[in-house]
């Protein structure tokens, strides 16, 4: 089974401001509450490895993720990849200048290898979305 959420979120911010974000591997893994640990593997910031951890009963250990940027659109669209194990990620980034700023379309998606990797994100995606989004804004400085 696979899960697919999208969220679309305006940003008072230019596309740019956005992008510096969107793409910084460490802002983009720091919100998500699952993400216990990750460090950059090369100088350009494509690649990172994510240390997670799942509650869900039949993994007892922390989740290697190797993730990578495999299309990078300044500053319009950023897709990255992310494998493991237990699972497969797929995360999409798109970027579009607005009156008001920038409409941001999220879209992530799941692919579970190990019983109960999808259920889990199937109930916890919206709330990693309203993480992301919290962040975005934080950094933005649009939000105490």
């Amino acid at each position: 089974m696979t899960i697919r959420v999208e969220r679309v979120v305006s940003v008072p911010a230019p596309p740019e401001r956005v992008w510096e974000f969107i793409v910084d591997p460490e802002k983009r893994a720091r919100p998500i509450s699952v993400v216990v640990d990750f460090e950059l593997k090369d100088g350009d910031g494509r690649k990172a490895t994510w240390q997670i951890k799942l509650p869900i009963p039949v993994i007892n250990r922390t989740i290697t993720i190797e993730t990578e940027d495999v299309e990078r659109d300044p500053p319009r669209y950023v897709k990255f990849t992310g494998r493991s194990k237990v699972m497969r990620v797929v995360g999409e980034h798109e970027l579009e200048p607005t009156e008001e700023g920038t409409r941001l379309t999220n879209r992530f998606t799941v692919e579970g290898r190990v019983p109960g990797v999808e259920r889990f994100f199937k109930r916890n995606l919206e709330t990693e979305f309203d993480n992301l989004e919290d962040a975005i804004f934080e950094d933005l400085g649009l939000r105490p």
